[in-house]
């Protein structure tokens, strides 16, 4: 049996997409391992799916949330996280090397978690990228400035991976771009959404979204019940967001007040520590985890940060959404959905009030059904694609060459 690594990390949304891979994997037989932050554990153990811990014991969430908390500036908010990020790999590379022994792939992704370990094993490597923005454009012709500017960018970013290459022995890059593999490199994401950049290299392949049904999923006698007594609510799900504790209240209140004013119904995911002590209207219910393929037919439109999941969520379901991104990555994915006619113009969240939320759900209400029509076509080409299959298929395909 061919025996397969995948490491990642990040939140809830950055982790789902391998689960969905690692399942599809191992019902073709295949020996998966997926290394994640621990507190992971019990969400890839539920899918049967061999876990390996990496890096401390910590609420990836809560830091996430912490760390874009602290930073007005989507770009600074982004270049702190990479750095919490990278120092886990660095401080972890040991843990990492003992997972990949024995290997016969390793699956690496977007932080190139693996990629240097894997190279001093002499194990062949596919790449897994999700963000569009961090593919290199190779065959695009270069001005003297901007190939001047990449190599400056290109030897800050390969910093840190050079301090894991020091440790095995080996010789430095001058890029990031330099580990990732020549195989191939998958993008999880539907070429109806997102046209496939010309300057890409041919490895690079749009697959279609990774997902999995969960239809037999019951919700609970309390959201079963206000699901059945009224109108189709509106879904707030801001997932592991800037919310600093000390605004966090003023928040959930500025989206409390625009939602009555509108007149709509609405379910809260989030806000678990203010929830604890605030009073909803009648008209609104919290609600912890609960499936995207479950709770997105449900509900009339999201309310989202456009994280890489719910963004993906919002169009396999074919449901429309007001996005409020935080940071660089979750722009890029909020000019997707708008860009396709699924979602309004972006929120950001510098500019949330009252008046701007309730501003944006009337903006909703005046194009809904178009949107709607929208997303419901994209959401049937995007299940005609099978992307995870394909993924599967592109993998199998490396591995026998």
């Amino acid at each position: 049996m061919k025996k397969i690594a995948m490491f990642t990390m990040g939140t809830r949304g950055d982790i789902q997409p391998y689960i969905y891979l690692s399942k599809a994997l191992i019902r073709k037989g295949y020996d998966i391992t997926l290394g994640s932050h621990p507190c992971w554990r019990n969400l890839v153990e539920a899918s049967s799916i061999h876990f390996e811990p990496i890096g401390p014991d910590i609420d990836i969430d809560k830091e996430a949330a912490i760390i874009r908390g602290k930073s007005s500036s989507p770009a600074l908010s982004m270049l702190r996280m990479m750095d919490f990020v990278f120092k886990i790999i660095q401080n972890s590379t040991h843990e990492i090397f003992e997972v990949c022994k024995g290997k016969d792939l390793i699956i690496v992704t977007h932080s190139q978690m693996g990629a240097t370990e894997a190279e001093v094993l002499g194990i062949p490597t596919v790449n897994v990228t999700l963000q569009k923005e961090m593919i290199a454009e190779k065959l695009k012709p270069k001005t003297f400035w901007s190939k001047l500017i990449g190599q400056i960018i290109g030897k800050q970013v390969a910093k840190p991976y050079n301090k894991i290459r020091k440790v095995y022995g080996l010789n430095p890059i001058q890029s990031s771009n330099e580990i990732i593999s020549r195989k191939l490199n998958l993008i999880p994401i539907s070429k109806h959404v997102l046209e496939r950049n010309p300057y890409w290299e041919a490895h690079h392949v749009l697959t279609g979204y990774w997902y999995e049904d969960e239809d037999n999923y019951n919700p609970d006698e309390k959201l079963a019940t206000f699901l059945a007594s009224g109108e189709k609510p509106i879904l707030l799900s801001l997932g592991a967001m800037s919310f600093e504790e000390e605004s966090e209240k003023e928040k959930l209140d500025m989206f409390v007040n625009a939602f009555e004013k509108s007149g709509h119904r609405a379910i809260i995911q989030g806000f678990q520590k203010t929830l604890q002590n605030y009073d909803l209207p009648k008209t609104m219910i919290a609600s912890g985890s609960v499936p995207h393929s479950f709770l997105f037919r449900h509900c009339l439109f999201v309310i989202h940060h456009c994280g890489f999941g719910t963004s993906a969520a919002t169009l396999i379901y074919g449901i429309p959404s007001i996005p409020v991104p935080h940071v660089l990555d979750q722009m890029g994915f909020a000019m997707q959905l708008h860009e396709n006619n699924v979602a309004t113009k972006p929120l950001k969240s510098k500019d949330l009030s009252e008046e701007s939320i309730y501003q944006a759900i009337l903006d909703m209400q005046s194009t809904y059904e178009e949107k709607k029509k929208n997303a419901e076509l994209l959401s049937a080409k995007i299940k005609e694609e099978g992307g995870v299959t394909e993924a599967v298929r592109l993998i199998e395909e490396v591995m026998r060459k």
